[in-house]
């Protein structure tokens, strides 16, 4: 099989079988407050310390309501949230921009589901400490919206085929617009039920193929 398009690079993936086990849109919780933290939490470290941070935030109740979370977090005091989420690293600085974005998410959009339907790429962009990849992290997982996240794993497997890229933006329209020209087809063979979803599972096929020392059944 010849890799001409990211549609071509998603069927070989997914003959791999790599997301057995993990959550049914890869990101563990998606489409919650909950996700948007682990965003933020995700930043410059692995996600087995930011499990650590959610958990322990779990457990002092604060992902129990979207709304809820948004409040308590636009309320709490910076060393206060910090001590529940050292394992993440850069835990104060962290702190910091989750309760600042909380903050903001309520007052732009009074609540959780108004961020979902309203929020986009440049607000987010707006927000201190959130770049691309975080934006379009947010947008997808948390929010559903049809965005593809690229990141190093991205841009090291396909480069890696044989394709160049200018930006961050460059690589994201390829590996857009080769789902969306072959969208039926797609959706057939993963079982999802849109756009975003299917770039969700591709954006978690590309990540969990770059932890594991195989080869694609692929030529490019």
């Amino acid at each position: 099989m010849e890799i001409t398009s990211s549609a071509d690079l998603f069927k070989g993936l997914w003959s791999l079988d790599l997301l057995h086990g993990l959550p049914k849109f890869w990101w563990p919780n998606p489409f919650s407050m909950e996700c948007v933290v682990g965003v933020v939490l995700t930043q410059n470290t692995k996600w087995s310390n930011v499990e650590k941070s959610l958990n322990n935030l779990r457990q002092i109740g604060l992902f129990y309501n979207d709304d809820e979370t948004l409040r308590i977090l636009a309320c709490m005091q910076d060393e206060i949230l910090a001590s529940h989420i050292t394992s993440s690293g850069f835990f104060n600085q962290k702190a910091r921009r989750l309760i600042s974005l909380s903050h903001t998410i309520l007052q732009d959009f009074s609540d959780f589901n108004g961020f979902v339907k309203n929020v986009d790429r440049n607000w987010l962009l707006a927000q201190k400490g959130i770049g691309y990849e975080s934006a379009d992290s947010i947008l997808n997982y948390a929010c559903g919206h049809e965005v593809m996240v690229v990141d190093k794993y991205t841009h090291r497997l396909i480069s890696s085929l044989g394709f160049e890229f200018f930006d961050y933006m460059d690589l994201q329209d390829f590996c857009q617009r080769g789902i969306r020209e072959c969208e039926s087809e797609l959706l057939a063979l993963s079982g999802a039920q849109n756009l975003a979803h299917l770039f969700m599972l591709f954006h978690g096929l590309i990540v969990e193929f770059s932890k594991r020392k195989i080869q694609l059944p692929i030529r490019s």
